[in-house]
């Protein structure tokens, strides 16, 4: 075989990995390579990896590569076309409504963002309306979004003549040099992420009043050129807002507040408060409970929401009062391993609620609560059997407590007991955003807090707790959030100093994930966004925090309700 210096070929291929191979000009933008297969895909494309690197549409190709498209049935996709989605409802209200401050919120489960409109009177279903007609105009025409680096200072500036305190605030803690704005004609903004190339990409959208604000709308994965008809949900609202109140009390609305009041010595009050607020919740809890003498106690919430070092937190509240909780255990209740459903794969599917033997749950209950002795049992987990576990007879009185993911489930309790139950919902309801336009997902903190106690405690690397996560959401979108308005009180377990806290723990963690490795670009996107915060100590965190579950040193981890 003889080797020859060549000039470069004016042509450039993309390898798929279905093995097909596109070729076309050197430098064409990736997104002009993936016109040829767009009917392929069962989404919109809105990005392409190339060689293990996420890119927009608007790359250019300037050597061989391997490709895989992004769509909108993916997370990133689908991260890219919310984004870009509120940039649009950005430049329309900006256009409308020159005078008013728009803030998105929070998410909700049906698929959405809350958004909150301030330094005006609320808008009416008219002018939502019209705000929606303004929307749908813009990407009919199809205007492209122009994307620039600006040199940080320059940034800075730009957001202080148009009154963008928490924008300037962010970015003077900025270490690099420049700072990527995204453009639409005059108007420059940041956005935490890649974008669409267009406004033409983003049709699927729908705008609802909703409690004082109103909810922008977008697809879920699972159906990403479709909207879901948008439930209410008054006590996710009301919980956020609660937390919303209490970064009020703190003068800390957003990240750059949080970094400023760090930079300035404020660590150890915004962490004794913030656990003082947490508390005064749980103590609020337990009296609520006290009040209604409630025989059953039911707390769910999804993955890493702290749930453990919840219910440990409000059973030492009732021992407070006289009430002594008798902590029932549902992973006890699960089903011999031959009558486990699978899912549509195939696999044992241990998180529906028919992996649990609810017969013999709702029999234990009326004879616990009837004053009977109850031989309860005790799930082997090695043999996947069950066996027999303690006899147990209830105090006259005692309630019983029940964590799990389907405490929420109406199924998982009979009706008679409805009535005396109290159903608690713990996640980790984040509000503390970048700036107004820029969120912090509340599925973020959650991960990153699952991140640091897999290494801890079971030695799981970042890339294999990254690789379960999906596994995991889709459990919580199925059996969780469908039932979360059950709950009577929602605890949101949030902190505002976690992540600053977290971040130097989980940092190392997303660095050693490989370049190669399928969730290198995950690892990368997480460890972008922690770039924005200040680091905290995490001595001035007490041992009963709910962050000590995750980072360890907790007084609660060997608690327990004495049985005798």
């Amino acid at each position: 075989m003889s080797i020859k210096i060549v000039q470069p070929s004016k042509d450039v291929e993309l390898h798929l990995p279905d093995g097909r191979v596109l070729s076309g000009l050197r430098g064409t933008q990736v997104g002009v390579f993936l016109q040829k297969v767009k009917d392929d895909f069962d989404a919109p494309i809105v990005a392409a990896i190339i060689n293990n690197e996420i890119h927009e549409l608007t790359y250019p190709v300037e050597n061989e590569s391997h490709c895989q498209p992004v769509t909108m049935s993916t997370a990133d996709g689908a991260r890219i076309y919310r984004r870009s989605l509120v940039f649009l409802l950005e430049l329309a209200f900006g256009e409308l409504f020159p005078n008013a401050k728009l803030t998105i919120d929070h998410s909700v489960s049906s698929g959405g963002f809350y958004c909150q409109v301030t330094e005006r009177s609320r808008l009416t279903q008219g002018e939502l309306d019209s705000l929606k007609i303004h929307m749908q105009k813009l990407v009919d025409e199809d205007h492209p979004f122009g994307r620039r680096q600006v040199p940080i200072q320059e940034a800075i500036q730009y957001f202080k003549e148009l009154g963008y305190d928490d924008k300037v605030r962010l970015f003077s803690h900025r270490h690099k040099d420049y700072l990527t704005l995204y453009s639409f004609d005059e108007r420059m903004d940041y956005l935490h992420g890649y974008m669409v190339p267009s406004t033409g990409y983003l049709r699927w959208f729908a705008l609802s009043l909703t409690n004082g604000g109103f909810t922008l709308q977008f697809p879920r994965r699972h159906a990403p050129t479709h909207l879901e008809s948008m439930d209410d949900y008054p006590k996710l609202l009301n919980t956020f807002r609660q937390y919303g109140d209490w970064l009020t009390r703190l003068d800390i609305d957003n990240v750059g507040a949080l970094n400023d009041a760090t930079q300035s010595g404020r660590a150890d009050e915004i962490v004794l408060v913030s656990e003082a607020l947490h508390e005064q919740n749980v103590a609020d809890i337990a009296q609520q409970i006290a009040q209604k003498n409630s025989r059953i106690i039911l707390i769910a919430g999804p993955s890493s929401s702290g749930k453990t070092t919840t219910s440990r937190r409000l059973a030492i509240q009732l021992l407070a009062r006289g009430i002594s909780p008798f902590p029932l255990e549902l992973d006890n209740y699960f089903v011999d391993r031959t009558k486990t459903p699978l899912d549509e794969d195939g696999n044992f599917d241990f998180e529906t609620i028919d992996a649990l033997d609810i017969t013999r749950l709702g029999q234990d209950i009326e004879k616990l609560l009837g004053g009977d002795k109850v031989q309860l049992p005790r799930f082997n987990f090695k043999v996947g059997m069950s066996e027999a576990g303690d006899v147990i007879q209830l105090k006259d009185g005692q309630p019983l407590i029940l964590e799990g993911i389907h405490g929420m489930n109406p199924r998982l309790i009979s009706d008679r007991w409805a009535d005396s139950a109290f159903r608690i919902y713990v996640s980790a309801l984040t509000q503390l955003n970048l700036d107004r336009h820029n969120r912090v997902s509340t599925t973020d903190t959650r991960l990153i807090r699952r991140m640091v106690r897999d290494a801890r405690e079971r030695g799981y690397s970042a890339s294999q707790t990254i690789s379960r996560w999906e596994s995991v959401r889709r459990g919580e979108k199925r059996h969780i959030f469908p039932y979360q308005e059950n709950a009577d009180v929602m605890f949101n377990s949030a902190l505002v100093y976690e992540l600053a806290a977290l971040k130097p723990l989980v940092e190392p963690l997303l660095r050693q994930v490989q370049h190669r490795a399928p969730e290198f670009i995950e690892a990368r996107r997480l460890l972008a966004f922690l770039e924005w915060f200040l680091p905290l100590d995490a001595s001035l965190i007490p041992a009963n925090s709910i962050v000590r579950e995750f980072i360890g040193g907790s007084s609660l981890k060997d608690f327990k309700i004495w049985r005798g």
